[in-house]
């Protein structure tokens, strides 16, 4: 069972459960694979492109909990921060940066990079490789720091 449905599974569950925090964060979810879905004619949601979609959820709740706290709204962060609880457990398990670092060295040794000249050969490989398992910028401090 694919993660779509999945999500439509966990919607029934938490409507009958009458969660009503996760099923907002669930409904969100599903709207952004529609959205997906029908963006191009004859798209196919990949499993890729449904870890991309709820990378991106959760980093725009993030994103919207940090301006709130900044504007000293935090009953609002507590909520954003709450659905990206919520929509990250539909996420893969990251990679520890001891994991990521060895898949890194791995791709520098495969490609023969020496220098920061290469860095967009490795991040290239490295971020299709760890799709949905890493955040970039960690991969991107630690070419940073292996080619440097």
């Amino acid at each position: 069972m694919g993660l779509f449905e999945t999500i439509n599974t966990d919607i029934k569950n938490a409507m009958l459960a009458k969660e009503k925090e996760k099923l907002e964060a669930l409904r969100s979810i599903k709207a952004a694979f529609m959205v997906a879905k029908t963006e191009k004619a004859n798209s196919e949601l990949t499993e890729e492109r449904e870890i991309i979609i709820v990378q991106k959820l959760v980093k725009q709740r993030l994103d919207t909990a940090e301006v709130y706290k900044q504007n000293n709204r935090p009953e609002l962060a507590e909520k954003e921060e709450a659905e990206a609880k919520i929509i990250s457990v539909y996420l893969p398990k990251q990679l520890t940066e001891d994991e990521i670092t060895t898949e890194v060295k791995a791709v520098i040794e495969q490609t023969n990079a020496s220098s920061m000249k290469d860095m967009g050969k490795v991040m290239g490989i490295t971020s299709k490789k760890l799709a949905g398992k890493a955040d970039g910028k960690v991969i991107s401090n630690i070419v940073k720091q292996l080619l440097s």
